[in-house]
């Protein structure tokens, strides 16, 4: 598995080597070792999530708080989506900064998005169904919600000639400036 830097420094893709024949393929998808040497530091995933979304399904901007950040490795396991993650950390040079990443059942990439990141993704496939680990519990009372069009963000998601569908809860969500900005 090699890792590759994004233009955010701490947000990695992790690209597998995978050994194909007549028969299928295999690949490793995870190694403890070698996500801890990419990254520099010790984590524990403690939940797996996994969700199915037809063509157009935007999820995102999303994020929970302190105590209870999530850090977050990506995958889509089957169809393509493309992926997006916001720098929050107030005391980041890249702080309001995103990167987006196409992940597909076909590359096999995955996206570390560490604590202190918003998260979101568009679905480009006529379905995508996407798996990833977390580094905390999911904590209702902490998670929150950005635009996934806020204008000071600015990210160019790809969505030329799709019906976006969003949930109730990411139509509410707040602006960047307005909202996060002003939190504590």
């Amino acid at each position: 598995m090699k890792a590759i830097k994004t233009d955010i420094p701490d947000v990695l893709i992790f690209e597998p080597k995978v050994f194909g024949d007549e028969r299928g393929f295999f690949f490793e998808s995870f190694s403890q070792k070698v996500f801890e040497e990419a990254i520099g530091r010790k984590v524990i995933f403690v939940q797996d999530n996994h969700s199915k979304s037809a063509k157009g399904v935007l999820r995102g901007l999303h994020y929970q708080q302190a105590p209870h950040a999530q850090g977050k490795l990506v995958r889509c396991i089957a169809g393509e989506v493309f992926d997006v993650a916001v720098d929050l950390r107030k005391d980041s040079t890249m702080f309001g900064k995103w990167v987006g990443v196409n992940l597909s059942a076909e590359n096999k990439r995955q996206l570390w998005i560490p604590e202190g990141f918003a998260h979101g993704f568009l679905v480009l496939s006529e379905n995508a169904e996407f798996v990833y680990k977390t580094t905390h519990f999911y904590e209702p009372n902490s998670e929150r919600s950005i635009r996934w069009n806020d204008e000071h963000l600015a990210i160019e998601w790809p969505i030329k000639d799709l019906n976006l569908t969003l949930s109730a809860k990411d139509l509410a969500a707040q602006n960047f400036l307005g909202s996060f900005l002003t939190a504590d």
